[in-house]
């Protein structure tokens, strides 16, 4: 544990490098070191560590329930043997969910329960391009004027992906249970008390819309405007440069987070692990509870709305005929949410 080096990131307001430790050779007590580090600093950028799948999910589960552990998060489709095919074209539906991903946003708020943290380790990465931004909200929020902070004390919003592709890129996915594009709008503060540090933080991010309580338009420009300040101070926004071996984890309750933009004809392959949040801080309300139905109902009217104005947008407002992998299941954060609903009702 002794070798271990805990390095903040110069000149910002959160971040660690962490050197002298391999992860998968992680004993009780370096760990806690690690966990105490990931707290403080919001995320942990750990070089040269080249972790196999198995080592992914090992290393991410040290942190809790996994909505899911080594999965691809790559332009191309992996085989059953571990290598990579072609590169997935821009006309899939699967590329138009990857291009959404260039947005800032937090994992998982459109479930049930929305996540803990999230790792990727770099396989595959373009010559330019397609670095991960993390921005950090707890000091977005502690840098805002008492005005603002009595104003969204008590607010809350929605948060979908389907109003997120529909917004970002006038992309409407076909909805389907089971998948990301499930047809429910989960109603989440916009302010967040951590529930493991006790420190605030706005909770915002690309799939946030529809505050109760005020005007669309109203709406529109608050969350816009909140996502704007906390990345408006380089202090809170880091780019990671990716090199292959590299493993970055960050708390999800706590930050945003982007892909940058690339060419997307060079592959790009990154390993994804989601930790799930616990129910006691992360679970909004599951779809059969009585209070989903207005996410529902909001989402439509949302919808419909925006079909009109996302014309001009990246995909025109279109629906994809897509019949290769066209939406993307993400089945392991569908079924845990779906374990954790039944364990409720025992």
């Amino acid at each position: 544990m002794s070798d271990i080096t805990i390095t903040p990131v110069l000149g910002k307001t959160f971040g660690a490098e962490v050197r002298g430790i391999k992860l998968p050779e992680l004993n009780d007590d370096s760990f806690a070191t690690i966990k105490t580090a990931f707290l403080e600093y919001g995320f942990l950028v750990f070089p040269d560590q080249h972790l196999s799948d198995q080592e992914n999910i090992d290393f991410g589960s040290r942190f809790g329930k996994l909505e899911f552990g080594a999965m691809p998060m790559a332009n191309q489709e992996k085989h059953k043997d571990g290598s990579y095919g072609e590169v997935i074209p821009l006309t899939t539906q699967r590329m138009r969910t990857n291009v959404g991903n260039e947005a800032w946003h937090t994992d998982s708020t459109y479930w049930p329960i929305s996540s803990k943290c999230a790792m990727l380790s770099a396989v595959t990465v373009p010559a330019e391009g397609g670095e991960t931004q993390l921005a950090d909200m707890r000091a977005g929020y502690a840098a805002l004027d008492a005005t603002t902070k009595d104003k969204i004390a008590s607010l809350a919003a929605y948060h979908s992906t389907q109003f997120s592709q529909a917004n970002d890129l006038g992309d409407f996915p076909a909805q389907k249970e089971g998948t990301i594009y499930h047809g429910e709008a989960y109603l989440r503060p916009l302010v967040k008390v951590h529930p493991e540090t006790g420190v605030k933080n706005v909770f915002v991010g690309r799939h946030a819309f529809g505050v109760p309580g005020i005007s669309r338009q109203e709406s529109q420009a608050l969350l816009k405007s909140l996502v704007e300040f906390v990345v408006a101070d380089e202090a809170r926004v880091y780019t990671h440069k990716w090199s292959a071996g590299d493993t970055l984890i960050w708390d999800n309750r706590a930050l945003l987070h982007r892909a940058k933009p690339y060419d997307y004809n060079q592959p790009r392959v990154l390993t994804g692990t989601r930790v799930a949040g616990d129910p006691d801080s992360e679970l909004a309300y599951y779809p059969d509870d009585p209070k989903a139905e207005a996410g529902r109902q909001a989402l439509q009217e949302e919808l419909e709305a925006l079909k009109a104005e996302t014309q001009d947008r990246m995909f025109g407002g279109t629906t994809l005929d897509d019949k290769r992998g066209a939406i993307p299941l993400d089945p392991g954060v569908a079924r845990y949410n779906q374990d954790r609903h039944k364990q409720s009702h025992h």
